[in-house]
């Protein structure tokens, strides 16, 4: 991604952090084999700085939506504390095949990494780590639900595993179950809220519904003008 258009989707900035929108499709950091990657266009995003900023924590590939950076080491070790003890709040939008037994309730699960031949995935496994998931359905229609995901802790893929193990896979996921019809994954990060500063109420950032996904939200329901 070029550095320009990069600043373009920044949603928050002040001297500590950045949060941007995340495009889906490309991750955030270079993999084994290198390749195109976020973090190789964050130069960009220094904004006067005399270093690039840094990643807070790590949105999948195929996840777009609010990602924070912190801007120099001590922004980072604040983030690192908050994502640490669970206060940062994170909520994601998912559309998924199937309804959820009931309107909202928990996933609570072990998860573990399984690694066969060249590929890796996470699985249900009650010796894993534990992971909590809070949904609530915002949507249904033609067989298919939207819905409100928050994480309670943050393992790697936990949310795509967490609908998988609902009966209810993300629309477009090729690993844990979702339509093969060719749709790209249908995940987003939706909003997050930082209690960053002391004696100062928690930053509250949001970001756009993206392109990928706004016919299928609103053919759940979801209206822009209600939900601004």
């Amino acid at each position: 991604m070029r550095p320009a258009a990069l600043a373009d989707r920044v949603l928050y900035r002040d001297g500590l952090i950045l949060v941007i929108d995340k495009p889906a499709g490309i991750p955030v950091h270079p993999g084994p084999g290198g390749g195109p990657n976020l973090e190789s266009a964050f130069d960009g995003l220094r904004f006067g700085l005399p270093k690039p900023p840094a990643l807070a924590h790590r949105l999948d590939r195929d996840t777009s939506g609010c990602l924070v950076l912190g801007r120099h080491p001590k922004a980072l070790r604040r983030l690192g504390a908050l994502f640490a003890r669970g206060q940062v709040e994170k909520v994601y939008w998912a559309v998924v095949e199937g309804h959820p037994p009931e309107a909202e309730g928990r996933i609570e699960t072990g998860l573990k990494k399984l690694t066969r031949g060249t590929g890796w995935r996470m699985a249900v496994d009650s010796a894993g780590q534990r992971g909590v998931t809070d949904y609530r359905v915002c949507g249904a229609a033609a067989g298919r639900a939207w819905l409100e995901l928050r994480p309670r802790t943050g393992r790697t893929h936990q949310l795509r595993v967490h609908c998988a193990a609902l009966g209810c896979p993300v629309v477009g996921d090729p690993v844990y179950g979702g339509s093969s019809s060719g749709e790209p994954l249908q995940l987003y990060a939706r909003s997050i809220v930082l209690p960053l500063y002391s004696g100062r109420p928690p930053l509250k950032i949001a970001a756009p519904v993206p392109r990928h996904m706004a016919g299928a939200l609103r053919r759940l329901g979801y209206d822009e003008i209600v939900m601004a």
